[in-house]
């Protein structure tokens, strides 16, 4: 039986009509065969449409997409007030209380088996490992987490990596609770930083500061040193960079993928049937992004654990990532985008935007010409 091909049209679903940004009779049809010289006068419309373009398909994996409100009516309004009653009023003091009790309980032990087990460090490493664990599950419970777990739990192994898509800080705390991880993980400010370099150290996470070129030769050769330990945590690694809306995922960084060890899949996907757990760094502190969970109904999540991968002969990292990209997208239904997540930190020039926009413009003229 032959294959059956997607038609041209199912391809084009997504994808962007540049006539929808230009002016309308900008373009009219040509009474012979059309020319580039012909359509020269419109090249400055074009750069811009294509801008336009560039942007919307950059920007849309760092959206937040409002749910559609459903307490529109008169019989709706009030269950969605007394819901509101319910959440700020009843459970959001009941998770405060469960978090509060989570944090004496981990400090009471924690500190004790940190200072007082310093010569027993297999014993001590063990137990910090499960304090971490418990921490973890009580942020979880906190957002009343109804999070199923697929496939074989992690286990420590020398010359393996875990990769997974990024969506919120919370995918680290989410996947600890089941495992303790070393996690790379960009350096943060306020409290979150305090317990980046206390608490977390203890599990072997490393840390690094996105603008420094410096950390970056650090951090890969603790990563080389991290995997060849086999009594080392299991390493965590975020590819993307940045979190994205968990509809879409960004290119990956090759760095997990040149490091000779098996890479060890590991696909997020959230319901956002009760909230979107999508973090905007650039709007809102991961404080207040804690606060908008527990105040939520429930955090609901899904997390593969897939089949672990290795680099096949003749390719190359670049490729082994863009591999452990389509299978982490195909499992959490993710839609694949070609952008670099560090350009939502850094983005190019306005000369460099100007000559690609440009660019796409003369090859959009000349398939026009062409036709």
């Amino acid at each position: 039986m032959s294959e059956l091909n997607p038609s041209s049209s199912e391809l084009d679903l997504d994808r962007p009509n540049i006539e929808d940004y230009l002016p309308s009779g900008c373009i009219q049809e040509p009474h012979g065969k059309l020319r580039l010289r012909d359509l020269l006068d419109i090249s400055p419309t074009l750069t811009e449409a294509a801008g336009a373009i560039v942007d919307d398909s950059f920007t849309r994996c760092f959206k937040s997409n409002s749910p559609e409100p459903w307490n529109w009516n008169v019989y709706l309004f009030p269950l969605w007030c007394l819901g509101v009653v319910f959440r700020y009023l009843i459970l959001f003091p009941i998770r405060v209380v469960v978090l509060t009790l989570g944090w004496i309980i981990f400090l009471s032990a924690y500190f004790p088996v940190h200072f007082l087990l310093k010569g027993h460090d297999k014993l001590r490493k063990n137990l910090e490992r499960s304090l971490v664990e418990l921490i973890c599950s009580f942020f979880v419970a906190s957002w009343t987490g109804v999070v199923k777990y697929h496939g074989p739990r992690p286990s420590r192994r020398p010359k393996q990596v875990f990769v997974a898509n990024h969506t919120s800080m919370i995918d680290f705390i989410i996947l600890e609770q089941m495992t303790a991880f070393a996690v790379i993980m960009q350096k943060h400010p306020g409290w979150v930083g305090l317990l980046q370099s206390t608490i977390l150290e203890s599990v072997g996470c490393i840390w690094f500061h996105r603008s420094e070129a410096k950390d970056r030769e650090i951090v890969a050769k603790k990563l080389r040193d991290h995997v060849q330990g086999a009594d080392n945590n299991p390493l965590l690694i975020f590819p993307e960079g940045t979190c994205v809306n968990n509809h879409y995922t960004v290119m990956f960084k090759k760095g997990a993928f040149e490091l000779g060890c098996t890479v060890c899949p590991v696909a997020i996907k959230y319901n956002k049937i009760f909230v979107d757990a999508f973090w905007n760094s650039r709007k809102q502190s991961f404080t207040m992004h804690l606060l908008q969970l527990m105040t939520s109904w429930a955090v609901v999540c899904d997390v593969w654990y897939l089949e672990p991968q290795n680099l096949k002969p003749g390719e190359t990292p670049i490729e082994f990532a863009e591999r452990v990209r389509d299978i982490i997208s195909v499992r959490a239904g993710l839609k694949k985008v070609p952008w670099d997540g560090y350009l939502k930190y850094s983005r190019p020039s306005p000369k460099h935007r100007e000559r690609k926009q440009q660019s796409f413009a003369e090859s959009v003229l000349r398939r026009l010409e062409e036709k």
